[in-house]
C-alpha cells in the first residue's frame, strides 16, 4: 500500500477507536442504590474505547440493558469529575464511623468502581452521611451522570 492510501485508510477509521485512556482508567462504573421512595436505581459503565452500558433497575425510564456510545470529551469529563473521589489505594466507604458521624436515613447511595489493569478500586457514598460536611462529595457524584448521554434512560421524556 502506498503512503497516500495508508493515510486515507487511517483517516477513515471511526473516531471512537482513538479515544485515549484517561489516566490509565480503561473502565469506570457508577451505580446508584435505592432510597425510601422512587429514586432511580441503575448502573452505568463507560469504557475508554467510547462504549457504554446503562443498566436500569428501578424507577428509571428504561429497565434492562441499553448500549450507547460516548465521545472522547464525554469520557474524559466523566472520569475527571469522579477522579477526586478515587482512593489513593484500596477502597473507601462513607457509610458509617469513622467517616460518618451523623447519618440521615432513607437516602440513596452511589458507588464508583474504577477498573484498572492492576485491579479494581471502589468508592461508596451514602447520601445521608454527614450531609453538610460532605456536600461537595454529594454534588460531585450527583453531577457525574449528567456528563453522559444517558439522561433519557434515567428520566422519562417530558
Amino acid at each position: 500500500m502506498n503512503g497516500k492510501l495508508l493515510i486515507l485508510a487511517l483517516a477513515s477509521l471511526p473516531a471512537c477507536a482513538t479515544v485515549p485512556e484517561d489516566g490509565g482508567v480503561p473502565s469506570v462504573s457508577y451505580e446508584t442504590g435505592p432510597c425510601f421512595g422512587a429514586c432511580p436505581v441503575y448502573r452505568v459503565t463507560v469504557n475508554a474505547d467510547g462504549t457504554g452500558l446503562f443498566e436500569g433497575r428501578r424507577f428509571t425510564a428504561v429497565t434492562g440493558e441499553r448500549y450507547f456510545t460516548l465521545t472522547a470529551r464525554q469520557y474524559r469529563a466523566f472520569v475527571a469529575q469522579l477522579a477526586p473521589l478515587r482512593p489513593a489505594s484500596g477502597d473507601l466507604r462513607y457509610s458509617g464511623p469513622p467517616l460518618c458521624r451523623q447519618m440521615a436515613t432513607d437516602l440513596p447511595s452511589a458507588e464508583v468502581t474504577w477498573r484498572l489493569r492492576e485491579g479494581e478500586q471502589h468508592f461508596y457514598f451514602y447520601y445521608g452521611c454527614d450531609m453538610e460536611r460532605n456536600r461537595a462529595i454529594r454534588d460531585r457524584l450527583s453531577a457525574a451522570p449528567g456528563l453522559l448521554p444517558i439522561g433519557d434512560f434515567i428520566r422519562p421524556a417530558r
